[in-house]
């Protein structure tokens, strides 16, 4: 099956499909948005089709806007479950519990209320830490994961990974880097949209002026500092979880050759033993924005094969 998805990608790209520039696609009309509470906070989470049940989980510098071109096609056939996380996008501000653990139970709140059990799941940037720890909490309730282009905290090269000059912002919160980034919210994300892209252009205005405007959302940046400074309590809790032994569904790791490229594999193995690997070309960490087409493609065929 691998090779079947490299050549999807591969045909995809060579067409130039994937290069088109990127726009925040609505979800489609028949989806629908509700506040659903979860483990002691309020969820955005949009709700589209029937059928087997995936969740998708965005990462920082977007929210759950970001699976809008995946949600238009998995939805044909799945019952699609899309949250903005804890205290970002439109989700209620919340002030403790980003450490991943609780979001992962997040997630587990929302499936609960919404009568759901086992899933699938898709996982971006953030996401992947949100979607390990959930995975590690319900190693029963998820049948296929797709983790895409970061990092899991604790989990395989995390140490090298961490001596990154580029990941400078992993140590950067706090009261006084928030009054930094106030009013400056575009400035700073530009930063994450330029730098880790293969082409920065593939992230594109509209895109830029769509998040900015999520993220000058009162208590948004505090929110997303936040996720980044419970990485030491996640790297806890994963150690834990690694201890419990690897996750034994079918991982796809994704990543975009001009960013994680196999490492995504390499931080997947340390944590599952049934993993898939997977480069995007001509793309850097934003899979969605910089090759649509061909991450929708290889997303739908790792779902559709048989477990």
């Amino acid at each position: 099956m691998l090779k079947l998805l490299a050549a999807t990608v591969a045909a995809l790209w060579c067409l130039g499909v994937g290069a088109a520039s990127a726009k925040v696609m609505p979800f489609p009309s028949t989806c629908h948005a509700r506040q659903v509470p979860a483990n002691g906070t309020t969820l955005h989470v949009r709700v589209c089709g029937s059928g087997p049940a995936v969740v998708l989980v965005h990462g920082y510098g977007e929210t759950g806007d970001m699976w809008a071109p995946l949600a238009a096609d998995l939805m044909r056939d799945h019952t699609v479950i899309v949250p903005d996380l804890r205290g970002m996008g439109l989700s209620a501000r919340a002030t403790s519990g980003f450490d991943k653990k609780t979001q992962g139970q997040d997630i587990a709140g929302v499936l609960d209320a919404l009568g759901i059990g086992k899933v699938d799941l898709v996982t971006h940037d953030i996401g992947n830490m949100v979607g390990y720890a959930f995975a590690a909490q319900n190693r029963d309730r998820v049948t296929r994961f797709v983790l895409m282009d970061a990092p899991i905290p604790g989990v395989g090269p995390w140490d090298e990974i961490l001596k990154s000059p580029l990941l400078w912002h992993f140590r950067f919160g706090g009261p006084d880097m928030e009054r930094l980034v106030a009013g400056r919210e575009r400035i700073y994300l530009d930063r994450f949209w330029n730098e880790f892209s293969a082409d920065p252009r593939r992230f594109d205005e509209a895109s830029r002026q769509h998040y900015a405007a999520l993220y000058a959302r009162p208590g948004a940046m505090h929110a997303g500092f936040e996720q980044f400074k419970a990485f030491d309590q996640d790297v806890k809790d994963d150690q834990a979880f690694l201890a419990q032994g690897p996750l034994t569904m079918p991982v796809l790791a994704i990543g975009g050759d001009h960013s994680f490229g196999p490492t995504m594999a390499v931080v997947a193995r340390a944590a599952a033993s049934n993993v898939q690997e997977l480069v995007i070309p001509q793309s850097g960490h934003w899979l969605m924005e910089e090759q649509p087409a061909a991450t929708v493609a290889a997303i739908r065929a790792f779902l559709d094969a048989k477990v």
